[in-house]
């Protein structure tokens, strides 16, 4: 039965290895819980035990400490150019009305075209939040 040990260890390897270069945070849970399914093999328990064991660990692990990590590390959000904008607070250059398609905000030194989120006039000098970025005109909000 010593190969069993042995498969423990190729699991555990094969999740780290696949953890190395996917960097998704997913597959270093099962690795932890071929940890704890190799520690089991050596205290003696049964196949099935083995097995039960590794599945549970993993998957709480999965559950409950992925969210944390994944904020806490930004896996996968990483922001880049335009998108970086969203949520900042920037004023208003000219007013901003869509009924008459215009209105500017200064972003960083930049002029970006506005548009207001809920079709509301917004006056020049006014603070606003970007929303979100449609084509190349910012969907801003009243501060």
């Amino acid at each position: 039965m010593e190969y069993i040990s042995w498969a423990w260890l190729l699991i555990i390897a094969a999740c780290l290895a696949i953890e190395a270069f996917t960097m998704g945070l997913t597959t270093i849970w099962f690795a932890i819980g071929g940890v704890a399914a190799w520690v089991v093999y050596f205290a003696g328990a049964g196949i099935e035990i083995q097995i039960v064991v590794f599945l549970l660990v993993s998957i709480l692990c999965l559950f409950l400490t992925r969210p944390f990590f994944v904020e806490k590390l930004k896996v996968g959000k990483t922001r880049t150019n335009a998108e970086s904008l969203i949520g900042e607070y920037v004023k208003v250059v000219t007013e901003i009305n869509n009924i008459n398609n215009e209105g500017t905000v200064k972003v960083g030194g930049q002029v970006w075209s506005a548009r207001s989120l809920n079709d509301e006039v917004i006056a020049e000098g006014e603070m606003v939040v970007i929303k979100k970025i449609v084509g190349v005109k910012l969907i801003v909000e009243r501060k």
